[in-house]
């Protein structure tokens, strides 16, 4: 009997990547955690949920979040508790059937059923998480930062000095460091100079301005930001065009940033509806953002509004 169960992004890019080539990652593993950390919490913080003081929140939101389901059972020693789980079996609509919990501390493997022995938490109707647009967007941020940090290098204005020794050389640090500690005046034996009288330092001349583009990165980032935003269900408006924005414009993004986080929002509030009938519970879930608006006119300038 052949099993069709939603799979991860981890298990998808392990299946496919001998197949097909992989997205490209950051070099910096370190600094695209910290993007995907941020990223991720960020998105929970969308949503207010409502549930027994008796579940681990934290638990909870990680696990809907990243796995995308959990079921809700209950327990001889634990009473009522959400768990972990994968789903197994498939009906005539091909939607799981039963879910698989693996706690030593629940004895052993369970498999109930679902609507009749557990109720499923789900995130998105395909039951998967959002790991995937985190690990897309957390690699664009860690590359954009890493690639500034790289053009802020690269675009130092070095020094040459022409030395004749090593006693020279010493004397031509210990003037520049002088120099770059802001002291006011730098005082150098004329002995450095060369046969001609001349400084024997030159000036390495390099148009760092052409290749300048730090400025272009970090205004990207803020785009980078803006779509993922866009993507979890906060609001936000695009300031590339800076001429003028119209509140049009605004409504616009406002509707694209609602429509994804308004599918999560209707499926996690009609799975709690099954989770409270089955056990009794109040559990509710629902956006720390107001979605009502003011209606103002439609052509309102907001270029220089602060949103």
């Amino acid at each position: 009997e052949t099993v069709m169960i939603p799979a991860s992004y981890d298990f998808i890019n392990e299946y496919n990547w001998h197949q097909e080539p992989s997205q490209i990652h950051v070099k910096n593993t370190e600094l695209a955690n910290y993007y995907k950390r941020y990223l991720f919490k960020r998105a929970i913080s969308v949503f207010d949920f409502e549930i027994p003081e008796t579940w681990d929140k934290t638990y909870f939101t990680y696990t809907l979040f990243g796995y995308g389901h959990l079921a809700v059972i209950n327990t001889d020693k634990y009473g009522v508790i959400p768990q972990q789980c994968q789903l197994m079996g498939y009906n005539v609509f091909y939607q799981p059937t039963n879910v698989t919990i693996s706690n030593p501390l629940l004895r052993g493997i369970l498999n109930p059923k679902i609507g009749t022995q557990c109720e499923l938490v789900k995130l998105q109707p395909d039951y998967r998480g959002i790991l995937d647009i985190v690990d897309i967007y957390g690699d664009m941020l860690a590359l954009a930062l890493e690639t500034a940090a790289v053009n802020l290098n690269n675009s130092k204005m070095p020094v040459i000095f022409q030395v004749q020794d090593k006693a020279a050389a010493e004397s031509y640090k210990k003037m520049y460091d002088e120099v770059n500690s802001g002291e006011p005046a730098v005082f150098i034996n004329k002995n450095l100079n060369g046969d001609n009288g001349e400084p024997n330092w030159n000036l390495f001349l390099s148009d760092v301005g052409q290749n300048y583009i730090t400025g272009d990165i970090l205004e990207n980032m803020r785009t980078i930001s803006a779509m993922f935003d866009t993507e979890i269900g906060i609001k936000n408006v695009n300031f590339e065009k800076k001429e003028r924005l119209v509140t049009n414009e605004a409504d616009a993004n406002t509707q694209e940033t609602q429509s994804l986080s308004d599918l999560w929002l209707a499926t996690m509030q009609a799975n709690f509806e099954k989770v409270n009938a089955m056990f009794g519970l109040d559990c509710s879930v629902k956006k720390h953002f107001n979605d009502e608006k003011e209606e103002p006119d439609n052509d309102t300038d907001l270029s220089n509004r602060n949103v």
